[in-house]
């Protein structure tokens, strides 16, 4: 397994648990430069790509080898859930903003600014209703 290796009872070896780590940082670096190469050639392709919960599976995935906790999973999952709602805020505010001529940095980092505080009324919203 890729976690430190415990040995004589004392952690002895931690190379393999930063092998594990650094595996993740590349399939998830991996990832997201495939797709960003693909949408220079088409953005309905990698939008598809980008569309499927793929940051998510992977969540999962590590959550459950690192904990094998299925109810950390299912917390994972359903907190994605209601988060998914206030990031759509980001795809609604960024073409707005391009189409009104903005510069596309100010425009993306208005957008996020709004997207941020669209995830502050959500998560107040879940806490006022009490959803976890």
């Amino acid at each position: 397994m890729l976690r430190p290796a415990k040995y004589s009872g004392q952690y002895e070896y931690y190379g393999s648990c930063f092998l594990y780590y650094l595996l993740k940082v590349v399939l998830t670096a991996v990832l997201v430069v495939t797709i960003s190469e693909i949408a220079k050639r088409s953005t309905l392709f990698a939008a598809v790509l980008t569309s499927i919960p793929t940051m998510s599976v992977f969540a999962f995935i590590w959550l459950y080898i690192d904990t094998k906790d299925v109810e950390k999973v299912s917390a994972l999952s359903v907190s994605i859930f209601w988060l998914v709602f206030p990031a759509l805020a980001l795809f609604i505010a960024l073409p707005l903003l391009l189409k009104q001529g903005l510069n596309f940095y100010l425009s993306l980092g208005l957008s996020m600014g709004i997207t941020v505080a669209c995830y502050g009324l959500m998560i107040f919203a879940l806490k006022y209703y009490n959803i976890n």
